[in-house]
């Protein structure tokens, strides 16, 4: 095998790392306390904050019930699972899914219906020939791919052989 085709069979996995879920254990030099966080125990975290800040007239009374259920909730949040996916990505996937046309999408682009528009044509009714109108042009009969043999010749009325005239590739209607 020459060196091109060598260097050009290159595989990489990274299944292993996949299963590990992306934390955050340090910001800069500094290290979280009973880190390292996932990012929904982050959202649990900062979104719980805000609330017992904003809300402290309300659960003060409580003492640290509170602040404790909290912890709780930031430790339970550790590794939650929607289907099978973090629930980043879960809510990423619904917001695509909200986001996207009711279609579909062909192309990377919204798939639409065309809109109606008029079909037009003409057509042109002819009198049939007659007998005496001169000799018949006979067209060769091509073979079909899918016959062994030709078609046994029928007799053809006036308007199949008007339509065989005008159009050979028809053959004998």
């Amino acid at each position: 095998m020459s060196a091109a085709a060598e260097r050009d069979q290159v595989a990489r996995v990274y299944t292993s790392a996949r299963r590990h879920p992306w934390v955050l254990g340090k910001l800069g030099d500094f290290t979280l306390p009973f880190g390292p966080y996932t990012p929904a125990q982050l959202a649990v975290m900062a979104g719980g904050a805000l609330v017992l800040i904003r809300t402290f007239s309300w659960w003060s009374w409580l003492g640290p019930l509170p602040v404790v259920a909290w912890g709780v909730a930031i430790w339970a949040a550790r590794g939650t699972k929607i289907a099978g996916r973090s629930p980043v990505a879960a809510a990423v996937g619904w917001l695509m899914l909200l986001a996207a046309p009711a279609a579909g999408r062909i192309g990377g682009r919204a798939a639409r219906d065309r809109g109606p528009h008029r079909l037009s044509g003409a057509f042109v009714i002819e009198d049939a020939p007659t007998a005496s109108a001169g000799p018949r042009r006979r067209a060769k009969r091509r073979r079909s791919a899918f016959s062994a043999s030709p078609a046994p010749a029928r007799p053809v009325s006036g308007l199949a052989q008007l339509l065989h005239d005008t159009n050979p590739t028809l053959g004998g209607m």
